[in-house]
């Protein structure tokens, strides 16, 4: 008799998918709470970088981002759940989800882009062992990372040069 578990069914994948990606997407709603209130008083009167972007911009990137860290961490979970094999990867995955709060956080919330800037490191460090965890469990997980840290290391950039620029 094969044993049926609850996310073995079709339906119940998509669930737990949807589940993940609005996990991701809270992240970045969290991190709004504090970025939306700055963009139009204290961001709007910073000296940038000529390579700065729209504002309008970031959101979507953004909801791409989280979309995709989501897909990522799915596809970890449907092959491992949270099991002793995947334990490093979620560590590294569920650390570098808050620090892209707490980014916003310090950033626009507290506006320091000089604490935010050595913030950023840190979540670049842990977004790249995410990708190096999840490589060894699921490739495709990993590449959905790309895209993110590529944006990171461009707003490594933005945020070390609106910090010297101020």
């Amino acid at each position: 008799m094969k044993l049926t578990l609850p996310w073995n069914k079709p339906h119940d994948n998509y669930l737990v998918l949807t589940g993940f990606v609005l996990l991701a997407e809270a992240a970045g709603i969290l991190g709004s709470l504090f970025t939306f209130p700055a963009i139009s008083s204290w961001y709007a009167y910073l000296n940038k970088p000529f390579f700065s972007p729209p504002n309008y911009l970031f959101g979507p990137v953004w909801t791409l981002l989280y979309l995709l860290m989501g897909i990522s961490a799915y596809l970890v979970w449907r092959k491992y759940q949270f099991g002793k094999k995947s334990r490093a990867f979620w560590h590294v995955y569920w650390t570098q989800l808050i620090l892209n709060s707490l980014w916003s956080i310090l950033f626009f919330g507290f506006q320091l882009p000089s604490l935010a800037f050595f913030e950023i490191l840190a979540m670049w460090y842990f977004i790249a062992r995410t990708i190096q965890e999840s490589r060894q469990l699921s490739p495709w997980s990993s590449y959905l990372f790309y895209p993110y840290i590529l944006w990171v290391s461009f707003a490594s950039l933005l945020n070390l040069s609106i910090w010297l620029l101020n």
